[in-house]
């Protein structure tokens, strides 16, 4: 039996990548799809061919009752979206960020817990091979225990957070929209639109647990954040370095690298020029290829993961509720730090 899965927020990315992937999964149905605006939907359906669109997500899990749900909603609406679909006793694939304030998220992660569903992120890194590598090597211990994080990432979306049409998508069937990328008030900005995968990243390679962020920023012309930097305590003592821009040119494509620094060793996953490395003190270390081109942004793997996740075949979730908690609340302090100078606790 094929699962059945539901779209709420059938925008850009999700007719983009979401909705195309789906249709041609052998082992899923996509029931229904749903976005608010009537003519917008019907677009959508019209375009892929799928027989039923709803305005009212509520009433489209009411009647479909899916196994499994996708949220691509706009920023500010995840938490609402992803909790109504886990009532609704489904799964939930829910974009990043997952909310867009610590509480929230840690009221998606008991909710799913409780109801024994399924929370995944689409952090597309996460499931990349090497990831797993990486947080598998962490986790027994090659480095020893985490003392300091160097995290940096940069984006070519100089366009889109300045609140201008996103040079790259001018076929797609929908833009990205001014109002979730480059609103202050909206969950605009790199850290929530960017950051999100660079933290989400290092919560999957290490279990670490964010206890204070202090942050600033320099903000684009539609005043959200374009480049930013901060430093992060964790619980036990480990220190952090975060920084991201949205400024890379257009023909350089992302950067993403994760350096942590151990007790025994350290371990580098630079992601854009495609190495992971453990580097040791007594020098046994290891070195795991990553063949060329597998550094690109995955953007299928989520979905089948959550396929899976429906037919009790998964027998991982490299993005679950918990990464995307601890991602969340990082940025829920780091903005709160922006607008205070201040340290800000978790």
């Amino acid at each position: 039996m094929k699962a059945r899965i539901a779209v709420i927020g059938a925008g850009w990315w999700a007719c983009h990548v979401y909705i195309p992937t789906l249709l041609a999964h052998p082992d899923c149905d996509l029931v229904a799809v749903n976005r608010p605006d009537r003519e917008a939907l019907d677009r959508v359906t019209g375009h892929f061919g799928i027989a039923r669109g709803y305005t009212d997500h509520g009433e489209m899990l009411a009647a479909e009752k899916p196994d499994a749900v996708v949220v691509a909603s706009p920023h500010p609406l995840h938490f609402a979206h992803a909790l109504t679909a886990l009532e609704a006793g489904a799964h939930v694939m829910v974009e990043k960020p997952m909310t867009t304030n610590a509480a929230d998220a840690r009221a998606l992660v008991a909710t799913a817990e409780a109801a024994g569903k399924a929370l995944v992120v689409p952090y597309g890194w996460n499931f990349k091979p090497y990831t797993t590598r990486a947080h598998e090597l962490v986790e027994a211990g090659a480095i020893g225990r985490v003392e300091h994080v160097v995290l940096q990432m940069a984006s070519p979306l100089e366009d889109l957070l300045a609140g201008l049409p996103m040079v790259e998508t001018r076929d797609h069937l929908f833009r990205p929209p001014p109002s979730t990328w480059a609103d202050p008030e909206n969950a605009g900005g790199y850290g929530w639109g960017q950051l999100s995968h660079a933290l989400g990243l290092l919560f999957r390679v290490a279990d670490l647990k964010p206890e204070t962020v202090f942050a600033d920023c320099v903000r684009s012309s539609a005043e959200v954040d374009y480049h930013l930097a901060a430093t992060l305590r964790f619980a036990g003592g480990a220190t952090a370095a975060v920084s991201g821009t949205g400024s890379v040119p257009k023909h350089c494509g992302y950067q993403l690298d994760l350096r942590l620094f151990g007790e025994d060793g350290m371990l580098l996953l630079d992601i854009e020029r495609e190495r992971l490395e453990v580097r040791r003190r007594d020098q046994q270390d290891t070195i795991v290829p990553i063949a060329p081109g597998d550094g690109a942004y995955a953007c299928t793997e989520p979905v089948n993961r959550l396929v899976q996740i429906c037919h009790g075949t998964a027998t991982d979730n490299e993005a679950p509720g918990k990464v995307g908690m601890r991602a969340v609340e990082v940025l829920d302090a780091l903005y709160r730090s922006f607008a205070s100078g201040k340290v800000e606790s978790v």
